[in-house]
């Protein structure tokens, strides 16, 4: 399993997959032929159906056009064998000659593939020897350790400053998201509402007030990615306002110090690296249970391990944050990353405090793990037709708003 560097990457939206993944296949293919005289890029599939309304050929032309004029074509009805995310890269050399098409896929979170199982393109190398959430539990039994224990056995110390720096990015993006006011990009001319949530809650008694924190919070994060904003894929950009929203509030509201908070982010990361690892994070290939129903299981177990959960305890917070996501559709209307993707932010940042709760009243003990969950979640995502995911073609995305 990867490193958490391969999952928490600071980078601009609207998303991982679409926006951030493509990019960085730009840069890697520019730095391959600096003296070419144009390239040409196929996108396929999802990445070509709603590539436009998640600025994919802005980020590509962006990066190849440093070097030559860049050439979009869109392929929507072809979809390639290994992922629904597919791009050809083609260069024209000044000879004229073209070179070999590389064929490169953007998986999830920012990530590339060449398509071959696990071959996660110029990622870093496995450095959890362990891959399910029951083994790393195991361990936890068997060692008398805590869960982000087992992160700080396997990454070494060095990665608290990774973390910390994860976690300035994050709250920077919830307060840039809570400064901005207006409307978001793109033909839905949607409202920015972050700022407004922020400034009603104060009005209601504690209980609700805390409620409506952490939706203004979640809101802020994911405006800020709607936007093109800078943000941190926890564990995508479509569902990036989960995690930094709860622990953003769970520190103002408790004080808890900087170090829990590194924790709590080094735990709810082995659940989603769990997820990308045995399954998919992408909303292309599973839906998007893989995105908001991951952030949420992953924001669930990091608030389960601030309030002092014992492993099974987070364990069980985590499998609920995912399993009543299971069958989520991602049904982006126009393409874009804001409806229904912002909302989905803040009912699952509010789902993962709930499930929390209820793990803290049980004793971990629980008839579906959360890797049977995951296993669940891989194969309802196949099994959802292609229309429901990232395609812009099924559900809300059917509809003119």
């Amino acid at each position: 399993m990867k490193s958490l560097r391969e999952l928490y990457k600071i980078g601009r939206g609207p998303s991982s997959s679409h926006t951030m993944g493509p990019l960085k296949a730009a840069e890697i293919f520019a730095s391959r032929h600096p003296e070419a005289k144009s390239f040409e890029v196929t996108l396929y599939g999802s990445l070509a159906a709603t590539g436009k309304g998640h600025l994919t050929d802005v980020a590509i032309t962006g990066e190849l056009e440093k070097t030559a004029p860049c050439c979009i074509r869109w392929r929507p009805d072809i979809e390639l064998p290994f992922h629904p995310n597919g791009m050809s890269f083609t260069a024209v050399e000044q000879d004229g000659s073209a070179s070999e098409p590389w064929v490169v896929y953007s998986i999830g979170g920012g990530a590339l593939s060449e398509g071959k199982e696990n071959d996660f393109f110029a990622a870093t190398p496995d450095v959890y020897p362990l891959h399910t959430i029951g083994d790393i539990l195991e361990w936890c039994r068997s060692n008398g350790r805590t869960i982000w224990e087992y992160v700080e056995k396997c990454e070494g110390p060095e990665i608290w400053d990774y973390l910390d720096g994860i976690w300035s990015a994050m709250c920077r993006s919830v307060e840039n998201g809570l400064s901005n006011e207006g409307a978001l990009p793109g033909p839905l001319h949607l409202t920015r509402k972050a700022s407004t949530y922020h400034i009603k809650a104060s009005g209601y008694k504690p209980n609700l007030q805390s409620r409506g924190l952490v939706f203004a919070y979640a809101l802020a994060v994911s405006e800020e990615n709607a936007s093109g904003g800078v943000i941190v894929t926890a564990p995508t950009c479509g569902s990036c306002g989960v995690l930094p929203s709860v622990l953003y509030h769970l520190e103002k509201r408790h004080e808890f110090s900087r170090s829990r908070i590194l924790r709590a982010l080094a735990t709810g990361g082995i659940f989603g690296n769990v997820v990308k690892t045995n399954a998919s994070i992408s909303g292309a290939e599973v839906g998007c249970q893989g995105e908001v129903g991951v952030a949420c299981a992953m924001a669930s177990a990091a608030t389960c391990q601030l309030f002092g959960g014992t492993p099974s305890q987070i364990e069980y917070a985590a499998e609920m944050g995912l399993e009543h996501h299971l069958g989520m559709t991602c049904d982006p209307v126009c393409g874009l990353v804001q409806i229904p993707c912002i909302e989905r932010n803040a009912f699952a940042a509010a789902r993962a405090l709930d499930s929390n709760i209820y793990a803290s009243f049980s004793d971990g003990f629980h008839r579906v793990s959360f890797d049977q969950v995951v296993e669940a979640m891989k194969q309802t995502g196949h099994d959802l037709p292609s229309l429901y995911k990232e395609t812009g073609e099924g559900g809300l995305a059917r509809f003119d708003l």
